[in-house]
């Protein structure tokens, strides 16, 4: 997201790298993530700032706390047989060697804020997913913005990383913190799927090189990892699971990559854990933006256009509703393992 950002950006290019030239090497591990996961990675969002920053002399001197790529990746789902590697061209190239884009705007504080919102719903019984975008939203923030948002609009995505530069952590939802008089205190903001974030941030960290050591450049995380909000609490942000890491220096790249690089294909293979199924009538047609509840965790998913949906869930067992307008529901009982998610047909 920021121009004079780069570890990230280096890292999800050599990601791409990685994964085709392991695929074509045969490596049974990398063939089977990409046979069965679409894979997205976005390396820059901001690709503008970087290449004016770049020519800057000041870029070589930024402090180490924002020398590394901010940018949204790995964002992945079950769809079989794709790989896509994404890379927006410079537009504009006048811009201040700093975090902003062409029009020096900082784009991790350009997405609308549905905190407030989904706080007030928690309150009020609404809706638990899928919040409604405030009106002219799409006049409001930024062309890479928008472009984000559409992507994420015209994909059913399962699970996603942000790389960030700064402290080398694993952030996990959510950044702002429910209560606005303590944004000058640290206070956790849990979501209701905190204990699979926790998870999620946890098997980034601990197959991090030394990422889950937790004493890293004067900070300390304990496992290497926090919650956004009991770190500093921000609005308008990409809400997404943040690896973090830093690096100020070309020959820093190899050590960074070998220390990030389990870490990122491990974070991907995680979108296989959890349910999954279709949706279907008794026709067998799709059913498409089906709710899929389960008990006990305030946070629904849809079914995609041809009726699949995904849910990310711990071992264990739920009991899990598929329901959609014009149809009754359906309720099973599922006991999810450690191993490949488990398959859950809903309406019939």
């Amino acid at each position: 997201m920021h121009g004079n950002e780069v570890l990230g950006r280096e890292l999800l290019i050599q990601l791409g790298q990685f994964l085709c030239q392991e695929y074509r090497a045969g490596n049974r591990r990398i063939q089977r993530l990409i046979h069965d996961t679409r894979i997205h990675i976005l390396p820059s969002m901001n690709p503008d700032g970087y290449e004016v920053a770049a020519r800057q002399p000041e870029f070589k001197y930024v402090r180490a706390t924002c020398t590394a790529t901010k940018c949204w990746a790995a964002s992945c789902s079950y769809q079989l047989g794709q790989f896509l590697c994404q890379e927006y061209r410079p537009r504009v190239q006048r811009v201040p060697c700093g975090p902003g884009e062409a029009r020096d705007m900082d784009l991790n504080r350009n997405f609308p804020d549905l905190n407030a919102l989904m706080y007030y719903f928690e309150k009020t019984s609404g809706r638990n997913h899928h919040l409604p975008l405030p009106d002219n939203w799409e006049q409001q923030v930024e062309p890479e913005t928008l472009s984000v948002i559409k992507w994420m609009q015209n994909y059913n995505f399962v699970l996603s990383a942000n790389l960030h530069g700064g402290a080398v952590v694993a952030n996990y939802p959510f950044d702002k913190s429910r209560d606005p008089r303590n944004r000058n205190r640290v206070t956790s903001a849990a979501s209701p799927d905190d204990k699979i974030f926790k998870k999620l941030a946890r098997t980034y960290s601990y197959a991090h090189s030394w990422m889950h050591e937790g004493w890293n450049c004067g900070d300390y995380f304990e496992e290497g990892i926090t919650n956004g909000a009991s770190w500093y609490s921000l609005s308008k942000v990409l809400q997404q699971p943040a690896p973090q890491a830093k690096t100020n220096k070309d020959s820093a790249l190899p050590r960074e990559w070998l220390g990030n690089r389990e870490a990122l294909v491990s974070y991907i293979e995680q979108v296989h854990h959890g349910i999954k199924g279709m949706v279907y009538d008794d026709n067998n047609t799709a059913i498409g933006n089906a709710e899929i509840a389960v008990s006990g965790i305030n946070h629904d998913v849809t079914s995609g256009s041809e009726g699949d949906y995904y849910r990310l869930l711990l071992p264990g067992t739920y009991t899990v509703t598929a329901s959609a307008h014009g149809y009754h529901p359906s309720t099973s009982t599922v006991t999810v393992g450690p191993a490949e998610a488990i398959q859950v047909q809903g309406i019939r």
